[in-house]
């Protein structure tokens, strides 16, 4: 009797293993067991959410410019209080040494960018922004009670503008954590809130210095470093963080040291360009109060000139900012570009002019294209390296902002020095 042969290829017999599901159960033990890498999904690709708790990130960013670069614009009264202090007015030295006050806390801030966006990768905007706000506030109430020009240099000039570095760059960044589409008008209103302080901050630091004396008024602005502490908690991050692994020292090293930015050809001739512009940037808040007081007597009303520069500096930030995200095809490095250009000349004509009204309206157009080159720094770095390594690319460009930032207004004191003693040797020798 014949039966059917039911072990064939196929039949209910056939015990013969499969070889492609032999391959996956492999495959899928030596992942369990570490021999082979687990295949990650294709991460999903970000979506900015454009507002939502960005809107209070945003207001707590711009509080950040505000309270940093409103004191820092608002020097030249502080400037003057420090001549009274620790000698006189007509001291041509003292001038030299007093401003490096100034340009020193001003240098810093961008000298220390580059440290900053390190600590940013690695600690995140939150704890980057909390601890500096808090090293500011000790440098500035410790400034309060310093009696000599050397101290100054270390409270004021470095421990506070390094604070202020720690505070301030992370408000760049987390913006691009919430905007992309509105990136470059949300910098405007942010950048903006420099402006709003730099309009108040003088009429308010004139009376208080009046008042209370420089130890107070500065114990005063302490208030405003306090809250930039509370509202550096406001700095939830939301980017996803690129993977690196602890075994490989490789991966963490250029977490820490990003090479990807100078990769770029427009990055490296922006970055470079930019400090190249900016040696006499930073002189007209330094020296032009004293300026106005020589020109034009010291009963002139030498505020009005900082609340020019920052009401159309505020208009000039939302102005560009809003061109910059909404007008195609506009370049926005030209953009910049054309607004040093106009910066500078207007610095060029401020000890030309002869009426204080000629001197109002540089003021004005400054404080215009100072918006502008203030408000597209942001977008223009997200725009040539990308969000992931935006960090580095704006602090690397600071710290190159740094040099021009330090030095200009020292260079200018000695320019003055130089000029007024032999404008003095000219009248004693009879010659005009």
């Amino acid at each position: 009797m014949m039966t059917e042969d039911k072990s064939g290829p196929g039949g209910p017999e056939d015990l013969s293993p499969d070889p492609s599901c032999e391959d996956r159960t492999t495959e899928e033990d030596k992942q369990q067991n570490g021999e082979l890498p687990v295949k990650a999904a294709p991460p999903e690709e970000f979506v900015h959410p454009e507002g939502g708790w960005g809107w209070v990130v945003m207001l707590a960013s711009m509080w950040c410019n505000g309270s940093v670069f409103g004191i820092q614009n608002s020097f030249g009264l502080i400037f003057q209080c420090l001549l009274r202090e620790f000698g006189s007015e007509d001291d041509p030295d003292l001038r030299f040494k007093t401003s490096w006050v100034g340009s020193l806390s001003m240098g810093m801030i961008f000298f220390c960018s580059p440290i900053v966006s390190i600590f940013t990768d690695i600690l995140g905007c939150r704890v980057t922004a909390v601890g500096g706000a808090a090293v500011g506030l000790v440098g500035l109430l410790a400034s309060s009670f310093v009696k000599s020009l050397g101290v100054m240099y270390f409270t004021y000039g470095i421990v506070f503008s390094c604070g202020c570095s720690f505070a301030y760059q992370p408000s760049l960044v987390i913006l691009g954590h919430y905007f992309k589409k509105r990136l470059g008008l949300v910098n405007g209103i942010v950048t903006a809130g420099s402006s709003i302080f730099t309009i108040t901050l003088p009429y308010i630091l004139s009376g208080l210095l009046k008042k209370i004396g420089l130890q107070h008024t500065l114990r005063v602005l302490c208030i405003l470093m306090f809250i930039l502490v509370l509202a550096g908690f406001t700095y939830k991050p939301l980017l996803p963080i690129k993977p690196t692994s602890s075994r490989d020292g490789k991966l963490r090293m250029s977490r820490i040291f990003n090479r990807n930015i100078w990769k770029s050809v427009g990055y490296r001739i922006w970055a470079f360009g930019i400090p190249a512009a900016l040696y006499g940037y930073f002189v007209p808040y330094v020296h032009l109060m004293q300026h106005v007081e020589e020109r034009f007597g010291k009963d002139s009303n030498k505020e009005v000139l900082l609340t020019c520069i920052g009401i159309t500096s505020c208009l000039g930030r939302f102005i560009f900012g809003s061109v910059a995200d909404f007008v195609k095809g506009v370049n926005k490095v030209f953009l910049q570009v054309a607004s040093f250009f106009v910066i500078g000349f207007m610095s060029t004509m401020i000890p030309v002019c002869q009426m204080f009204g000629g001197l109002i309206a540089v003021c004005l157009l400054m404080g215009l294209f100072d918006g502008c080159f203030i408000c597209i720094m942001a977008p223009i770095a997200f725009e040539l390296v990308g969000a992931n390594d935006v960090s580095q690319a704006i602090g690397f460009l600071l710290g190159l902002m740094s040099v021009p930032m330090v030095v200009g207004p020292p260079i200018a004191g000695i320019l003055k020095s130089v000029t007024s003693r032999q404008l003095s040797i000219n009248r004693c020798n009879g010659r005009r």
